[in-house]
Order: structure tokens, then sequence, then C-alpha cells
């Protein structure tokens, strides 16, 4: 029997881009929310340093996905990338501001300091917002002509499209919550509280609004998810959805650590799952198919050797860095 490389592969990319967004979402969502603490409360520097270890390995899966979908799938790195060009490029500025906040803050003075944490909070915002528009271009559809992009310019830019940029801003800012309710202590972790039952309300609020539109933009979403055998999945991901959301307000409520993240990251693997079912087999909707998007096998084979070694190394020191830095954050330690 021979085996189905492009849909092995494409099942390694998915696995790339859900970690990324559970991994860097949460991290992210910190940089969202840190606009709303005062820069004199010492709380920044508790918010940062619950990240700085970890944020920069967690961006290991953008990179893995992004390329690997140039090796492994050219036809539709090809047409995803100048159909997405400008949120493309703001999504990697964002992340650029991010970062380099993180190695100068420390460094400044008091006066420009706030400075950094402004570069902070907006790359933040502006990479998970181009995100969500990226991710809202890819379910309107990319228009197709042969094998290139044949749409305009500002194709991306739509309501749909600024409806998943903003509700993933909310969303990540639930998961940078709720991970500093699992890794701080006092007043901040009860300031984390209620951005998370605010945010977690926002979020499922607009996951509602996004999968109602989601079935209107293109007819085969329609079908996917109300005709035949998928009918099962259109009742099973809101209940489990609706049942994440119980633990997770349940957890606040009750002053749990840990629940409210994990929670946190079901309503998000939820969602992955529900666009999986909503994409599958286009890798490039409304027409492109894994398939079709595929390299030669022979560059499919050399490449998953690789991979097969590449992704358990990731996998072992992600988890021993989160193992290392486990616990509540030690607020005489720190990234200086």
């Amino acid at each position: 029997m021979e085996i189905d490389l492009p849909f092995i592969w494409a099942a390694i990319i998915a696995f790339a881009i859900l970690a990324y967004v559970l991994l860097d979402g949460f991290d992210l969502g910190v940089g969202i929310l840190f606009p709303l603490v005062s820069e004199k409360s010492g709380y920044r520097d508790a918010m940062m340093n619950s990240v700085a270890p970890i944020w920069d390995g967690n961006e290991t899966w953008l990179v893995l996905g992004g390329g690997g979908l140039l090796a492994v799938f050219p036809l539709a790195y090809a047409i995803v990338l100048p159909a997405l060009y400008i949120p493309l490029i703001l999504m990697l500025l964002g992340l650029i501001f991010r970062g380099v906040a993180f190695e100068f803050r420390w460094r400044a003075s008091e006066k420009r300091r706030i400075w950094w944490d402004r570069s902070f909070a907006f790359g933040s915002l502006v990479a998970t917002f181009a995100q969500g528009i990226c991710l809202g271009a890819l379910i309107q559809g990319i228009e197709i002509e042969g094998r290139s992009f044949a749409g305009g310019r500002l194709d991306w830019l739509s309501p749909f499209s600024i409806l998943t940029g903003g509700a993933l801003v909310v969303g990540y800012a639930l998961l940078g919550a709720t991970w500093l309710v699992m890794k701080c202590e006092g007043e901040l972790q009860a300031r984390a509280r209620r951005f998370a039952t605010f945010a977690g309300l926002g979020t499922l609020t607009l996951i509602g609004i996004v999968s109602l539109a989601t079935p209107f933009l293109n007819v085969q979403y329609h079908h996917r998810w109300f005709e035949g055998y998928n009918l099962a999945f259109s009742i099973a991901v809101p209940f489990l959805v609706l049942i994440c959301a119980a633990i997770l307000f349940l957890g606040l409520k009750r002053h749990q650590d840990i629940r409210p993240f994990f929670a946190a990251c079901g309503i998000f693997l939820l969602c992955y799952i529900g666009i999986g079912i909503s994409f599958f087999p286009k890798m490039v909707p409304p027409s492109l198919t894994i398939w079709q998007a595929a390299a030669p096998h022979k560059s499919l084979d050399f490449l998953l050797v690789g991979t097969v070694v590449l992704v358990p190394v990731i996998l072992a020191y992600t988890a021993y860095s989160y193992w290392v830095f486990r616990g509540k954050v030690d607020d005489e330690g720190g990234y200086h």
C-alpha cells in the first residue's frame, strides 16, 4: 500500500501551526494585556518574566510551519504569499518589534523603558491582528487562475477578515490572561482573572459570530457542516466548546490556577479542528487541494526523513524548557 505523503505532510504542517498558535498565542496575549497594567506597579516586569525564557522557542513552530509550507507545498506557498503579502509583512514587523523589546527594555532608563513597553504591546497586537487577517482571508478563499494568484492586492481586507483579526486578538488575550493566572500570584493574578473573564466572554461571542458567518462565505462550507454525517460535528464541536468554557469560568471563579489555561487551549484546539473540517481536503480554499499543491514524492520522502528526527528534538527541548521554568514567576529572577 502506497503511503499518502501529501496527507502526512499536511498533518505535520497543521500540527506545527497549532503548536505555534497555542504556545506563541499566550505570550502574544501577555503583550496585548501589557497596556492594561500600570508601568509603575512592577507588574509588567513579572508579566514579561513569565514568558521571557520560552517566547523565542515558541516561535520555532512558526518557522517550521512556514518553511515546511515552502518546501513541501511550493504551489500553495506561491499562491498564498502574494495574496497575503501585506498582512504577512505586518506580522513579521510586529514580531520584530516585540522581540527587540525583550532585549532592550531591561537595559533602558526609566524614561525610555516606556517606549520599549509600547513596542512590546504594539508588536504583539499588530502580529496577532495580522495573523487573524490572514486566517480570515484564507477562509474567504483565494482566487486562483491556473497555478497563480489571480486576485487583487487588497482581497485580504474585508469585514470578515477584520472580524477574524479582532477575534484572534481577544482570543490571544484570553490565553495570555490564563497563562498569567497560572504563573503569577497576588494582585497581578487577581487582575489576570478579571482579564480572563472578560476575554473569555468576548472570545466565545466572537467565535459564535465567526462560526455563523463562515457557512455563508462558500457553499462548500455549508455542505461540509450541515449535510450528511458531518452534521454530527456541527453538534459535537460547539458542545465541547461549551464544556471547555464551563471549565474555564468555573476555574476562574474557584481561583484555580491551572485549569483555566488548559480550558482556553481546549477552546482554541476545538476551533482549529473546526477550521480543519471546513478546509479539508483543500490546501488553499476554495479550489487547490493538498495533492495538487504537493511537491514531487521524492522531495517529500527526503524531507520526511529529516522531519522525523527534527520534530521530536523540538518537542523535547520545548518540554524541557517548560519543565525547567515551571511554577510561579520568581520576583527576584528574570530576564536581565
